[in-house]
């Protein structure tokens, strides 16, 4: 699409999210757009001010809505305002300083939190048994829904916000009447900014408890289980489905093979022989170099880092080639819907590369520039999404009623 709203491409696809997410009341345009526009030339601690200032006014709002008792009005500037900080956590790495990093973060949570509470029926803080420890998450329900209602399990991506979650995959299965259930795995928001719990590439030992903790209860219905992941979760998904057979469909969005290919893309050929040669020391001081000469995009390399908590970038690279399903392709029979966006510019081609490789049933979506539904993750083409993927998970559920 011709529109262009930062210079910072990061920045620029992160106002896209939140326009998008207005489609599920997580963000308002008017708001979005206006900050955007003064944001437009920001660099990182700009950027950091602007959304946060934004999203306290908002939070505001949604407290004097509260206290006279006007449920929807606090509820829906909560969502927003949990959105908006989300936005400016993008760019704390630019700050230099965690306690900040951290301090947003929790007032994030608190603003989902209240949300998640002034749902209806109130959303159920759950946590999930996991390693000696717990993951925590959120459990949705539709107004009325049946001890039968299906529930897909929402596997976020490397650094969204759980609002984000919450706007692609949540409340689009809660509208149409199932549970939706949302939380935290290892390097994901609570567990990495809270706990400093890196990611792991062998998500099914993270899927799995989170299965073993529904079916342990008594009111979600076994047989109607669905995983559904954005982003990086497009690997994490298909992993997990290669182990794990008591979930009855996937969605992978998009589709992912490699995850470290998506680092190699914005590298020079150069780079990548100095990387293969094996010499740690002189790729590492390349790197360092190279970031040191820019502050950008250093703060943009921490915090895609940092969910890895590893120091050195020849080590970080050679821990994130570990993310790759080539080994366990051929043990995924649970049927798999993978999109593909034009566009992509993470993972270019992989999602057809995937696909091709899939043994059982599966799907193959595509989101066209034409249909408005172009880029990583569809940011402008919800409802489309919506009504494609969802559309399919419930005839894979009725196939299995």
């Amino acid at each position: 699409m011709a529109y262009r709203f930062c210079e910072n491409e990061q920045f620029d696809f992160e106002v896209l999210m939140l326009l998008g997410a207005s489609w599920q009341q997580g963000s308002d345009p008017g708001e979005v757009l206006a900050t955007a526009a003064r944001l437009r030339d920001a660099d990182g601690p700009a950027w950091f001010a602007g959304w946060t200032d934004l999203a306290r006014r908002v939070r505001s709002d949604g407290e004097r809505a509260a206290g006279p008792g006007r449920r929807t009005s606090a509820r829906n500037a909560w969502l927003r305002a949990a959105g908006y900080f989300g936005t400016g956590l993008v760019a704390a790495d630019a700050l230099g300083d965690e306690n900040r990093l951290l301090a947003v973060f929790r007032e994030h949570r608190e603003c989902f939190d209240r949300f998640a509470a002034a749902w209806e029926p109130a959303a159920e803080r759950v946590a999930v048994p996991y390693e000696g420890t717990a993951l925590p998450g959120y459990l949705f329900r539709p107004v009325g829904g049946g001890a039968d209602a299906p529930t897909v399990i929402v596997n976020n991506g490397s650094d969204g916000p759980v609002s984000t979650a919450w706007t692609m995959l949540g409340a689009p299965a809660v509208a149409r009447g199932w549970n939706a259930l949302l939380f935290d795995g290892p390097g994901q928001q609570s567990m990495l900014f809270e706990h400093r719990m890196p990611f792991r590439p062998d998500w099914e030992n993270v899927i799995t408890p989170v299965v073993d903790f529904l079916l342990a209860r008594d009111d979600i219905a076994a047989g109607r289980l669905v995983l559904a992941g954005v982003s990086q979760a497009g690997y994490w998904v298909p992993r997990a489905l290669a182990f794990e057979h008591r979930i009855v469909a996937g969605v992978a969005d998009p589709g992912v093979v490699s995850v470290v290919d998506s680092w190699w893309n914005n590298f020079p050929p150069e780079l990548r022989e100095l990387f293969d040669s094996g010499d740690r020391d002189a790729f590492d001081g390349v790197m360092r170099a190279g970031l040191a000469e820019d502050a950008g995009l250093a703060a943009l390399w921490r915090w895609r880092a940092k969910p890895y908590a590893i120091d050195s970038p020849f080590d970080l690279l050679t821990e994130v080639a570990r993310y790759d399903l080539t080994g366990v392709l051929g043990r995924i029979t649970v049927p798999l819907l993978v999109t593909s966006p034009e566009g992509e510019h993470f993972w270019p081609g992989q999602a057809r590369r995937l696909y091709e490789a899939l043994p059982g049933e599966k799907a193959f979506v595509e989101f066209t520039a034409a249909e408005g539904a172009d880029m990583h993750c569809e940011p402008l083409g919800r409802a489309l999404f919506e009504q494609r993927v969802f559309d399919w998970l419930a005839a894979r559920l009725d196939a299995t009623a």
